[in-house]
């Protein structure tokens, strides 16, 4: 029997962090060491690896750690689990080549974005990161075109927009997922990083002009572009699992140009998200950060106050924050009044295709959709934010 409840715990989220890298130092070593020596709940331990995708780098580690306190019928799990991620990770980067080159044939600028091309140009190793769709990053107006290709190879998009309310989709939102037929892939293709409401438009950082290819033959971008890309995007979806803590780490381990970085990010208006990432990394994986970055993180206490929200909830199984947590979180970790007061703007003037299953209106009354959006997130939010509000 597993042992339970958060403290209890405390030992395997420990050994789970120090494992959660690329590269051990002989301090890390001889930690690891002396915490495998512990009553460990190593069921425990594998779910929450798998959960937080960092089950390879646990893997990697604890092999190469090898020690005797290890059950040989855990590492034989955990083993089976890291092959078989690897081996589908193999067969998503061969998928994506195989698109990246349709894309290229019909001169659509792409370029992959988080799976194959973090696992590639940050980790340096296919199977040391969970994945389990492909992300590309296309212009919006390459869209129509590039959703064709995926359909005559065999995909079809998830939910069917019409064509009277396209226009409004590709302009609102941000992303069009495809399934292969078989349903084995999935295929984001998108024009943004996160919403519109979210203030972060792609076309800022000059991506198309800095691809490079790397050595497994994916275009990527720079480093410094891909920080601020994955701080932006963890932020949005508020730091849901170890695993993107961990691509900041490694990422702080390449050479970069913080100068370069902090011009980015104060230009962009994200230098709040910025640091809550690196904080991330610093703080759970002890990733170095410059002096510049560590004294901003120490003039501005929400860093720490959104870390503590984060913190607390990777390593437990419960459901997922609510649009009220969520939003509010967002707003916390925007360090401009005009960007909180236009995200809460777009957020409820923004039309999705929710509002167009409503009510089928005209393009001449497509006008309209901004005013039905307000009216359905209040009946649909209104009652429970009243509920919750009640005081017995």
């Amino acid at each position: 029997m597993g042992r339970q409840g958060k403290e209890d715990m405390k030992s395997e989220i420990e050994l789970l962090l120090c494992c959660a890298r690329t590269s051990l130092d002989s301090e890390k070593t001889v930690r690891i060491k002396s915490l495998l020596k512990k009553n460990m709940d190593w069921q425990c331990l594998l779910d929450t690896a798998v959960r937080n995708g960092v089950m390879p780098l646990l893997y990697r580690t604890l092999k190469e750690v090898s020690s005797e306190e290890i059950p040989h019928s855990f590492m034989k799990d955990l083993e089976e689990l890291y092959n078989a991620n690897a081996r589908r990770n193999l067969f998503l980067t061969g998928e994506l080549l195989k698109l990246l080159h349709l894309f290229e044939e019909h001169k659509i600028p792409a370029i992959p974005y988080k799976g194959p091309a973090i696992a590639s140009s940050v980790y340096g190793d296919l199977a040391l990161r969970q994945f389990s769709d492909l992300d590309i990053l296309i212009k919006r107006q390459d869209v129509l075109k590039a959703g064709d290709i995926l359909v005559s190879f065999g995909y079809r998009p998830q939910s069917e927009i019409p064509m009277r309310n396209l226009g409004a989709y590709l302009k609102s939102q941000y992303e069009l997922p495809f399934s292969r037929h078989d349903g084995k892939i999935i295929v984001e293709l998108q024009w943004e990083i996160v919403p519109r409401y979210f203030n972060f438009p792609i076309a800022s950082l000059q991506l198309w002009d800095c691809v490079v290819k790397n050595g497994s033959g994916l275009p990527s971008i720079p480093f410094e572009d891909t920080l601020l890309i994955l701080c932006v995007h963890g932020t949005k979806h508020l730091w849901s699992i170890l695993a993107w803590v961990c691509d900041i780490a490694e990422l702080i381990r390449k050479e970069l140009d913080w100068e370069l970085v902090m011009y980015q990010a104060k230009k962009l208006g994200i230098q709040r998200i910025l640091f809550l990432g690196l904080f991330l990394a610093n703080d759970l994986l002890t990733a170095p950060l410059p002096d510049r970055a560590l004294n901003h993180i120490e003039k501005d206490p929400l860093v720490r106050v959104l870390a503590d929200k984060i913190k607390i909830r990777f390593f437990r199984s419960a459901h997922s924050p609510g649009i009220f947590q969520s939003c509010l979180f967002h707003l916390q970790a925007k360090e401009h009044i005009t960007d909180r007061i236009r995200y809460c703007v777009r957020l409820a003037m923004g039309t999705t295709p929710g509002d167009w299953a409503l009510v089928a209106l005209p393009p001449f009354l497509s006008f309209l959709y901004h005013f039905i959006r307000p009216v359905r997130l209040a009946t649909r939010y209104g009652l429970k934010l009243l509920k919750h509000s009640k005081i017995s």
